[in-house]
This record gives C-alpha cells, structure tokens and sequence, in this order.
C-alpha cells in the first residue's frame, strides 16, 4: 500500500495564528490580572473544549456571553470563536428583557455568564433547551486537540442593534467580514505590537469590540481594561504616560473635560501632559457626532486633534480622517482602505458634485445579512451597496455627514437607538396612554432620548418616575431623559405623530 498522505492542517484563524507570534507579549491588563498571548491561547482553548462538549464543531451555534470587560470575557469571545460557534455579547448594562430578547432571538444554544453577573439572568426565561455555563468554568477546562479548522467564510458574531422596524436586529458578520474591518483600521491608523490601548467602551458595540480589542490583539499590542468608567481613573492612566492610543465617544471626552477643569493646577498639568506626543500617538473619537467645541477644547487640553471616523455595526468604520496630516473639524475624512463609498439621490443615482446624498458602502467588511430577517436584509441592499441611512456631502475630498433619513434613529452616547422601540416600552406604563420618542441635539450625548406622552384618565407622570420605571425594561441610554406631558400629540390630517413638531416642543422648553 503506497503510505497515507498526511492530513491537511486545519484551517486556524488569522487572528489566533497572529497571536502565536506574540505569545511571550502582554495582551490583556484587567482589574483580574495580567495575561499573555500564550495564556489567552491556552485559556481560549480551554473554553472551546468546554463549549463543544465532545463535539468536532459548533457548527455556527450561537453562544451568548455577558462577562465584564477582562480577561475572561476575552477568551470567552476567542473560545466561541475557535470552536466553531458564534458569538453573541451581551450588554452588562442591560436589564433582564432586553437579555432575554437577545438571548432568544439569536437562538443561542449556550449561554456564558461571569459569576458576578449571574444575579443579572436570574429574571431571564431561558429556553428550557440553553445551555449555561459560568466563564470560570470555561476558562478552567483543559483543553483538548485539535479543535475544529474555521473558515473565514463561516459566521462568527452577532452585534445587536436597533432599526426602523423598532426591536434590536442581530448584525451577522463573518471571520472574513472581521478580518477586513480589523485590517483596514490597523493599515490606516498604522497599528503595531509596541502600541498600548486603554478600553473604556462597552464590549457589545463594534467600536470597542472592533477598533480597540480586535485591533490591539491583531497587531500583539496591548489592551487595558478598566472594570467600568470613571473620569479620574482614565485621567490617572493617561497621566502615566504609559498609553499610545485612546479611543471613545464624545460624551467621554466631555466627562474628561469637565473633570481635568475641576482638578487642581498641577493635576491638570500631570494630566494634559499624559496626553502629549509622540507617546500617545493618537486619539479617536467616533460612534456620535463631535462637536467642534469638544474638538477644540480636548486640543487646548491635550494637544491632540481628536481623529473622527464614521461607521456603523453592519460595515465597521468606512471614513476617517487622517493619520498624517489636516484632521477637519465637522468632517470625518475619505474612505478607508478597502472601504467603497457613494452618495446617492432619492432614486439611487449617483449624487451630482457639492450635492448631499446618502452613504452607501460596499466592500469586504459589509456585514453577511440580519439575522432571520431576509427582508430586512434585502431592503438594506441596493445594487450590492448597504444603504447607511446617513446623508452627507463631500467637500474638497472630505465627508461632512448632516443626518439621518429616518428621525426614528437616535444616536446618543455612541449608541444607535430606535424611538420606535423606546415607543413600545413605554406604552405599557399604566399612565402613559400614547407616546412618541424624539432625538434632540445635545452638546454631552449627541442627541438625549425625549419622550412626549399623553396621558390616561387623570393620570400623573414625572421624569423622575418614568425614569425609575424604564430602567428596569430598557438599556440606561436608551431611558428618556426629557419628558413632557400633552394633551395631545400633534398629528397631521392622517392622523400620523409630527416627529419635527414633538421635538420643537424640547427645544423651546430647554432641557425640559
């Protein structure tokens, strides 16, 4: 017998087979220790043989996950990942409906939860078919070989986030979708093993998940993880002079702001000079729209001209300004590498020069379809390009976005929120008889989450109580943060709620 040819090897995943040429470097600093590439390898691969449980391969089964940001949660995402399954993260902040909802709507077989956050699943109704298991559990399994070879073409997460249809849709993305949204960020921004990143994002949203974790891990660089944000204590790290990027939303620089102007002098000093080049290389901010007096006021305390981008879940980032050379305030840059972009008309043809028109984008980082929701993911396409929804204007090469198309869409404190979603909510408060749920523009958020509602009967209804009532059905930045009380809601002649007229009742009463 002529002798067995030897197997292939089993396809392994950039990302991972990156990490083996940096076992010895530091990936992760969290409040639970610090840990090398090799011990996420190694921890990774524990988890995976936990979750597969004899199995040769998830097969694309969902696993969702709610671990704070740590180790732990890092080799819970990389374990799903290398066993073949796809990760679902959940948002430590939300109550016990909105977990619930995702849980059930991705279908997840397998839920991981962080021993400290069980207390949060104890008001969600699993299917009685899911699986939990705790991340300790995970972590602590000794691994067993070979795990599964995993495509690129293969399903590997799924990031909820609200649309016009009102409940949250589960944004499906490949390892290959993954690989070009990390690539091209860590060509542009120029990503390298020396570099030092501080997260402060939530770990459900791509901009913490992507720019940040993905990218530092991708480059062998190292990531930091604070347990929750606190100004001071970002201050603190900055002013170690340690980090070399630094990522976060607009309502963060304001906090930061507001807490170096309330330091003494010789903090402020040891502060602003935490910040200076050449060690800290860059500074970003993205997922809401910067003020140009944020902009400007970061820059006298800092030094540094914050880098705007723009992207969403389902494309990753697609314009930025540059690394090197004029950041424009208001403007957020060409497209990335590998990133097409467009502005198209009302009827999809290409915006005449000067004109504004809505962002459509294609390329290798669009994102594979919404999960169970063929329509939805019909209707986002046009021609092969995802409709964005965002309408911009392109001034000497530079995108200036000026809004949405849909005033159903608020973005605020990074997060995109659907009004119609926040709507369903809140009528099932036994005061509120209808409502409607606007953005208005906010200097700290972006937009604040304002509700007008009529009444039931003789009813009463504070902010304060409506507030303490949300909070336990919807995610904290999704809670009204201005209410006003009508008679009745305006509506035109057929009887539909005048969103403009709503929010101009906001306006005219401040901050209402």
């Amino acid at each position: 017998m002529p002798p067995r040819a030897p197997r292939a090897p089993r396809p392994e995943l950039p990302l991972v087979a990156r990490a083996r040429a940096h076992a010895d470097r530091t990936a992760i600093a969290a409040a639970d220790g610090t840990f090398t590439y090799r011990e996420l390898l190694d921890a990774s691969a524990g988890v995976a043989t936990c979750l597969l449980a004899g199995r040769a391969d998830l097969a694309e089964a969902r696993v969702a996950f709610l671990a704070p940001a740590g180790f732990r949660h890092v080799a819970t995402q990389w374990g799903i990942w290398r066993a073949g399954g796809v990760a679902v993260p959940l948002a430590v902040s939300h109550p016990p409906p909105e977990l619930e909802y995702v849980i059930r709507d991705a279908e997840a077989e397998i839920v991981v939860v962080h021993p400290d956050l069980a207390g949060s699943l104890e008001g969600v109704r699993l299917p009685p078919a899911v699986h939990t298991v705790t991340t300790h559990e995970a972590v602590g399994t000794t691994p067993h070989s070979p795990l599964p070879g995993v495509a690129e073409g293969r399903r590997a997460m799924m990031v909820y986030t609200s649309g016009t249809t009102g409940r949250p849709k589960g944004v499906v993305t490949t390892h290959a979708n993954l690989a070009a949204q990390v690539t091209s960020l860590v060509a542009a921004w120029e990503w390298r093993a020396d570099d030092h990143i501080l997260l402060v994002l939530p770990l459900h949203h791509v901009h913490g998940i992507v720019n940040v974790l993905t990218c530092a891990l991708w480059s062998g660089a190292r990531c930091e993880m604070l347990p929750h944000f606190d100004a001071v204590s970002v201050w603190s790290r900055l002013a170690a002079g340690e980090l070399t990027l630094f990522m976060a939303v607009p309502a963060i620089y304001t906090k930061l702001i507001a807490a170096w102007e309330a330091a003494p002098p010789e903090r402020r000093r040891e502060y602003s000079a935490g910040c200076a080049p050449p060690r800290m290389r860059l500074m970003v901010s993205g997922s809401a729209a910067l003020s140009v007096g944020t902009l400007e006021r970061w820059r006298d305390i800092s030094g540094q001209v914050l880098l705007e981008r723009y992207g969403m879940t389902e494309i990753g980032m697609a314009l930025s300004n540059p690394l090197r050379g004029a950041r424009r305030p208001g403007f957020v840059g060409a497209p990335l590498p590998g990133v097409e972009v467009r502005l198209v008309d009302d009827a999809g043809r290409l915006a005449a020069a000067g004109a504004p028109g809505e962002i459509e984008v294609r390329g290798p980082a669009v994102f594979l379809e919404y999960w169970r929701q063929s329509d939805a993911t019909a209707a986002a396409f046009r021609d092969g390009w995802f409709r964005t929804g965002d309408v911009a204007v392109i001034e000497n090469g530079a995108y200036r976005i000026l809004g949405r198309r849909s005033v159903d869409i608020i973005k605020t404190g990074g997060y995109k929120v659907s009004a119609l979603e926040i709507e369903e909510v809140l009528r099932t408060h036994p005061a509120v008889l209808e409502c409607a749920v606007v953005g208005v523009d906010d200097a700290e958020w972006g937009e604040r989450v304002c509700a007008a509602v009529e009444l039931r009967g003789s009813g009463e209804l504070t902010l304060a109580a409506l507030q303490a009532w949300a909070k336990q059905r919807l995610a904290p930045y999704k809670v009204p943060r201005a209410l006003r009380c009508v008679r009745a809601l305006p509506r035109n002649a057929m009887g539909k709620v005048m969103k403009p007229d709503v929010a101009a009742l906001f306006r005219s009463a401040g901050s209402a």
